[in-house]
């Protein structure tokens, strides 16, 4: 069975860091691009950031870059997405996916269940 589990959202503070898990169990990540994904209540879902399946390229939102990071360990059949110096904004719940790659959702058919990420003081 094909699962996408994610992991390690919470409550941070402004400024704070999170890093988020998404692991995969019935299905090798090699051979799929992988998007970080986050809706906030009353929006739509968007894309945060992506990694390809080929040669490990990223992509981010405007609205994260430099800020966070996502990378791939296919030993542990896993990607993270590092997450500093959190906003307000950035709450919402988050989910990974797996599929063809871009911050398109309609080029991923796997999706995970989400985590939930809240930046408040």
């Amino acid at each position: 069975q094909v699962q996408l589990v994610e992991s390690g959202g919470g409550l941070v503070q402004p400024g704070g860091s999170l890093r988020l898990s998404c692991a995969a169990s019935g299905f090798t990540l090699d051979y799929y691009a992988i998007g970080w994904f986050r809706q906030a209540p009353g929006k739509e879902r968007e894309g945060v950031s992506c990694i390809s399946s080929s040669d490990g390229s990223t992509y981010y939102a405007d609205s994260v870059k430099g800020r966070f990071t996502i990378s791939r360990d296919n030993a542990k059949n896993t990607v993270y997405l590092q997450m500093n110096s959190l906003k307000p904004e950035d709450t919402a719940v988050y989910y990974c996916a797996a599929g063809d790659g871009g911050l398109g959702l309609q080029n991923y058919d796997y999706w995970g269940q989400g985590t939930q990420v809240t930046v408040s003081s």
